[in-house]
């Protein structure tokens, strides 16, 4: 348990900085000369370990709910202000790789300073942006709830208003809620990651079939992520039929394949990377799953030591 930070947020950055260097790259273009470790100068010409929005994201909540003690909306929308605006959670102290939607948010935050109203809406504010940057809320959530702090419901509220910080669409806040309950079942679930993994998605179909207030509209955006629904078919898949857009639902599609296809963190990132495209938060969200799972020593140490300020993030996952 006193583990967990630690184990998911760096499963996180190590996702993110293994597909860095393929970020974009067409995924025939990746098999001509696939990731087998922790490379650099790719996409972004940056060095091995570089990890990139995704965890800058992530890292800012997660200072954010350490300081504050809590979900702090304005505090975590301040801290992406700083992060795009001064370089703050980031490897070298430059911000890159901003999705638009996410960059869209931060900028009405500051017009406004409104974080009811800043989050992006319609179709298609359903990328993988808030996705990405979840696992924190999820771990907080998470332990709140199994302290008897918060309901179950109040627990999804959080992950719920964090997604809508940029992306205020339910389809994207429903991709959050079923991270979180993968998560949930991951770190308490019984039997393979496969089966943890399966009861994840069970817990959230019934949740939001149950929740009454908004019961249509959940049944309309579960439909969405039905490819979930059943693991022992979704696995069957051939790569080809895999996408790994920046789109929610496939980089949700793209991490869990990757995990039930393989059976050790290692296999799982780098198959998660190698699918190309929207590599690096494809890794991470597939990092963060393995991470909670595997944990941190199941990391290759030579991964681990190449990550980039790798000690501060230790310490910030630790406290």
């Amino acid at each position: 348990m006193k583990k967990i930070w630690l184990d998911g947020m760096m499963g996180v950055v190590v996702g993110d900085a293994l597909g860095m260097p393929v970020q974009f790259m067409a995924r025939h273009e990746v098999k001509a000369n696939p990731v087998t470790g922790m490379e650099g100068y790719g996409t972004y010409n940056m060095p091995p370990g570089t990890w990139s929005d995704d965890s800058s994201m992530a890292l800012a909540t997660l200072v954010s709910i350490r300081e504050k003690q809590g979900i702090d909306y304005d505090d975590i929308m301040e801290r992406f202000v700083r992060w795009t605006m001064y370089g703050e959670y980031t490897p070298a102290g430059i911000a890159f790789d901003q999705g638009a939607t996410c960059m869209g948010a931060i900028n009405n935050y500051i017009e406004g300073r409104n974080y009811k109203t800043c989050g992006k809406v319609g179709e298609r504010a359903n990328g993988n942006g808030a996705l990405m940057r979840i696992m924190p809320v999820c771990l907080y959530s998470y332990e709140e709830y199994q302290a008897g702090n918060v309901t179950l419901a109040e627990a999804l509220e959080y992950v719920h208003q964090v997604s809508a910080l940029t992306h205020n669409h339910l389809r994207s806040k429903i991709g959050c809620g079923i991270y979180y309950f993968m998560i949930s079942n991951l770190l308490d679930g019984e039997g393979s990651l496969r089966e943890r993994l399966q009861a994840g998605v069970d817990e959230a179909i019934k949740f939001y079939h149950e929740d009454s207030n908004n019961h249509d509209d959940n049944h309309d955006e579960l439909a969405h992520y039905s490819r979930l629904f059943h693991l022992d078919e979704f696995r069957k898949c051939n790569e080809d039929e895999i996408k790994s857009s920046g789109y929610v639902v496939a980089s949700l599609e793209a991490a869990v394949w990757s995990l039930i296809t393989t059976d050790t963190l290692e296999a799982s990132l780098l198959k998660a990377v190698n699918l190309g495209d929207d590599a690096d938060t494809v890794g991470a969200i597939a990092g963060g799953l393995a991470g909670v799972y595997y944990g941190y020593d199941a990391i290759p140490g030579e991964w681990r030591e190449e990550i980039i300020k790798r000690e501060w993030i230790e310490k910030i996952t630790t406290i």
